[in-house]
């Protein structure tokens, strides 16, 4: 069975995370959730068993490393600068979307 990636937005304040939001909106997958503090990124993951993190680099490197325990095979995208343990950074808004397709979906590409 098939399933749409669930994206998982985080960014420090609801304005911010709003931006975020709409820069990473896509018909192929599907936002969920949304979260404004580190401590609130990993129990959302965990919740919303989401695919991708989509988060802005001020939250920090904590808030990836938290999200990484609790969803181990989690991607993450970086904006607006690199976070230590991001698959991608996507420097300005305009290439979240480009920066999500980048990433492989979970479990790796299919061999035959």
């Amino acid at each position: 069975m098939c399933r749409a990636l669930r994206i998982l937005c985080a960014a420090p304040g609801r304005t911010r995370l709003a931006a975020l939001k709409r820069a990473s909106v896509a018909a192929a997958w599907e936002l969920v959730g949304g979260a404004t503090t580190p401590e609130d990124v990993a129990a959302q993951a965990e919740w919303w068993a989401a695919d991708v993190l989509v988060i802005d680099a001020g939250l920090g490197a904590a808030a990836v490393h938290s999200a990484r325990s609790v969803r181990p095979g989690l991607r993450v995208v970086s904006v607006g600068g690199p976070l230590d343990g991001a698959d991608e950074v996507a420097e300005t808004l305009d290439q979240v979307r480009e920066a999500v397709l980048g990433i492989p979906r979970p479990g790796g590409p299919v061999r035959g």
